[in-house]
């Protein structure tokens, strides 16, 4: 683990208040990896002597137990703060058991303050969808759903590489609604060979399903996965764009809020974690390759926990999972607030930005000046947003940002 290194022009700086705190729980295996995937997954490792679809009991309760002990070492970073909302991502944390999901639910609101009314999500697969399984996870208190759906369309789930098709789908929405009251649908556009109208018909399907919640991504070819090696023929740019222009105006028309880079809500239905982020909150990050940010009166941090399940759990047997941990520079606090800020629609408010930082709005205010005149920002007195431009061409407003 790297040691912290504090920058020496600290000596004037400080947080008067520190942020909300979220905690996130990285589970890491997958049925398989999807070709354009580029997150900490890895592949199942079955129980029994074949392929039924259920993680290995004994390596389920091992990396609870890791969990639960990941979190016990990093405590004293947090004494004494609330946890606002939770989020289980992946990899595909439904294909832990609803026992596995209490037991740890249990032992983290044993350690923390963990509010009444948090907001706690689970990453689910349309594949790993039983009934009874999903009734436990609700009474384990699990209040939030994701669903990874992609489309609805079965040759684009094939392109994609997903062990579901929209039949699976469709089933795994109505497990949803018996067991969840709000719940988010993810969708990818821009997909191999797609069309307008099939991009539209996926939105249209998915607005058909009800949920409280839309994340509609832009399907990118990421290094280190299949399709950037073996790259799949896609929509041009002209197309794709048309197709966030029309998925945009449709949820519009449908009462869907877009509140974010490519996160769309009912009202009050904003995602509560992923907001806390991108208003540069704090976080715990416990579970293999998980990431952490953390906020002191004199500094802020992050930390990032091994990648592969088996070093993760190596490490932490020997004391300590975290493989890097490092404070961030005064001269990088601007940037890496804007970096998330910026995605919300309504943009911030301008004291929040001395609030989560320390640091005055003198830092800023001339590369947002800047921006505004470019077309890139609107403010007033109180409040900073991006434009439509802006949102647009969000990495060239955030390259304003950047630390010379």
């Amino acid at each position: 683990m790297t040691k912290i290194a504090l920058p020496t022009t600290r000596s004037n700086w400080g947080l008067t208040a520190l942020p909300p705190l979220a905690l996130y729980i990285h589970f890491p295996w997958c049925v398989k990896k999807c070709p354009y995937c580029d997150f900490n997954s890895h592949a199942l490792k079955f129980g029994g002597s074949g392929n039924d679809g259920r993680l290995d009991a004994t390596l389920e309760s091992q990396y609870v137990d890791a969990l639960i002990a990941d979190l016990e070492s990093c405590l004293p970073l947090v004494w004494g703060r609330p946890v606002t909302s939770i989020f289980m991502g992946g990899g595909t944390p439904s294909l832990f058991s609803a026992e596995s999901m209490d037991r740890l639910l249990a032992a983290i609101r044993a350690r923390v303050k963990l509010l009444p009314d948090a907001e706690i999500t689970m990453e689910a697969n349309p594949g790993t969808f039983e009934a009874d399984k999903f009734a436990g996870f609700a009474q384990a208190s699990i209040n939030r759903l994701s669903i990874g759906i992609q489309s609805f369309d079965d040759a684009k789930l094939k392109a994609l590489g997903r062990i579901h098709d929209r039949d699976a789908a469709q089933r795994a929405i109505e497990i949803a609604h018996r067991h969840f009251d709000n719940f988010n649908l993810d969708l990818m556009y821009a997909l191999p060979q797609q069309t307008l109208a099939e991009a539209l018909a996926d939105i249209e399907t998915a607005i058909a399903a009800r949920p409280t919640h839309i994340s509609a991504y832009h399907l990118t070819l990421e290094p280190n996965t299949l399709f950037h090696r073996y790259p799949p023929a896609v929509p041009d740019d002209d197309l794709a764009a048309d197709m966030q222009d029309a998925i945009e105006a449709r949820l519009a028309t449908a009462g869907f809020e877009h509140y974010e880079t490519s996160a769309f809500a009912r009202p009050k239905r904003q995602a509560r974690h992923n907001l806390n982020y991108w208003r540069f909150g704090d976080y715990l990050g416990i579970g293999a390759g998980a990431h952490a940010k953390i906020s002191f009166p004199d500094r802020v941090i992050r930390q990032m926990r091994y990648k592969q399940p088996a070093e993760y759990l190596a490490k932490l047997a020997g004391g300590s999972a975290v493989q890097t941990e490092d404070a961030i520079t005064l001269e990088q606090l601007p940037f890496e607030f804007m970096l998330n800020a910026l995605r919300l629609t309504d943009g911030f408010a301008l004291n929040l930005f001395t609030e989560r930082t320390g640091l005055p709005l003198t830092k800023v205010i001339h590369e947002i000046d800047r921006a505004c005149a470019e077309g890139l920002l609107e403010r007033d007195l109180e409040h900073v947003r991006p434009t439509e431009q802006g949102r647009r061409f969000l990495n060239t407003l955030l390259e304003r940002f950047l630390p010379d």
